[in-house]
């Protein structure tokens, strides 16, 4: 990929890196090589609750009718219903202004294809190519150019396919849903209340400013803390863009990612819906999930970090289910990207088809500790490419003799380096993460 696209799209700092100037040069690179020889094409646009979105939108919308193509204006919407709609709707393709689980202050653009899937390297390639030669886009006058199209009945339309892929209702169940003020704001507790939950909100009074700060999937212990309170059976928390879902059960306790994959797939194959018994998940995934997989038969595909590396190696695998620690879960018999509302439907359905509790469900899997650490670097490269830091990393490696391991890797969306160690021993975990990290502040300054 270019210097432009990063392993989620165009992000930056918004007003400063992710510019109106440029979010007009990528409407109309991106209406251009998504509706090329589609007379007539539109393109489906919606956003997170930034303050910045209001900004960007105009600028990517201006960019995409000036282009000649229309545009089908859904709002703030989850990253998945963009997926969705652009397919139900029929249109050339969608983007979608959000930078996800980042702080406020960054924002980002990501295009799909007609098919709801991301876009490929080679069409991001393209896009950022025209970045520096608009001249050769047309420019239509009068009749040509796009025009805006509102769908007021955005939000019913992707309600209405949440409530489809579920076969059972959630009367019963007391769930606590941390909307993270962002996009699952005004949807997650409406289409869980609809099946039947009883459902407690929490952060989803977006004031553009709110988003992720303090809560959602990356600050779980607010959710945790509700749980308790409320004497609820469990609780969810999505990130701003509610592509992701991590859980809590009903004593407070975490269900990452990893644990609600080893759920779903073991529910998915005892009805026969495991796509070839396969689950494609990261490298940063807990070595506990193999574990729990294997006893059940599944075979586990591993993936460079980055939900697009996941839903490659779906598509070339032919497995349909897959994802990531962080509860980004992408499940293809669905939809064609991560759905945090519509993964957390599955998991309470298998609650209530089991009849289990979630921490019940959620011990199918022993977690080996797992330290994370991430360190802020102004060259991602330059540490990387780093020779002391290698060695360090053998060095220590050596120190887990064979009983764990390590992952540095830097960050595809943030100026950090990310360190992974894994093992059985929490003290021995922190000396080496300790090590690590100090070596990648001295090789960075």
């Amino acid at each position: 990929m270019g210097a432009i696209f990063g392993t989620d799209g165009v992000r930056g700092v918004a007003n400063r890196e992710l510019t109106p100037e440029l979010a007009l040069k990528l409407g109309r690179a991106g209406a251009y090589v998504l509706s090329r020889g589609l007379p007539g094409a539109s393109l489906v646009v919606g956003w997170d609750t930034r303050i910045s979105s209001d900004m960007l939108e105009a600028a990517l919308t201006a960019g995409i009718c000036s282009a000649g193509v229309n545009v089908l204006k859904v709002g703030v919407m989850p990253t998945a219903a963009i997926a969705y709609l652009t397919r139900a709707l029929g249109a050339a393709g969608g983007a979608v202004i959000s930078a996800s689980h980042n702080p406020m202050d960054d924002n980002g653009i990501k295009f799909f294809g007609a098919s709801g899937y991301k876009l490929s390297d080679a069409m991001e390639e393209e896009i950022e190519q025209l970045l520096s030669n608009t001249a050769c886009i047309p420019a239509p006058v009068g009749a040509g150019v796009g025009r805006i199209f509102p769908v007021a009945d955005a939000v019913d339309r992707y309600i209405a396919f949440l409530k489809d892929t579920v076969s059972c209702d959630f009367s019963g169940l007391k769930v606590v849903v941390d909307c993270a003020n962002g996009a699952a704001s005004r949807i997650a507790p409406r289409v869980l209340a609809e099946l039947g939950a009883e459902v407690i909100p929490i952060f989803n009074t977006p004031d553009g400013v709110n988003i992720n700060a303090g809560c959602g999937s990356t600050h779980p212990a607010a959710l945790q803390e509700a749980v308790v309170e409320y004497g609820a059976h469990l609780g969810l928390a999505h990130d701003g863009d509610a592509d992701r879902v991590i859980a809590v059960d009903g004593r407070g306790n975490l269900v990452d990612g990893d644990q609600i994959m080893v759920i779903l797939a073991r529910a998915l194959q005892k009805k026969g819906r495991l796509a070839r018994d396969t689950v494609v998940v990261t490298v940063m995934s807990n070595l506990g999930l193999d574990l729990a997989l294997e006893k059940s038969g599944i075979r586990v595909l591993k993936t460079r970090v980055g939900d697009r590396y996941v839903l490659e190696e779906l598509l070339r695998s032919g497995a349909t289910f897959g994802g990531e620690q962080s509860g980004h879960i992408i499940m293809l018999d669905y939809n064609t990207t991560g759905d945090g509302i519509l993964t957390a439907l599955q998991l309470l359905q298998v609650v209530r088809e089991t009849g289990a509790t979630l921490q019940e469900l959620a011990a199918q899997m022993e977690k080996l500790p797992q330290l994370l650490e991430n360190v802020r670097v102004t060259d991602r490269e330059k540490v990387m490419g780093s020779p002391e830091l290698a060695r360090v990393i053998r060095e220590q490696e050596e120190r887990l003799g064979g009983q764990g391991r390590i992952l540095v890797r830097p960050s595809g969306t943030e100026p950090l380096v990310r360190v992974m160690v894994e093992g059985r021993d929490m003290e021995l975990l922190r000396s080496i993460a300790g090590e690590l990290v100090e070596v990648i502040h001295r090789v960075s300054s």
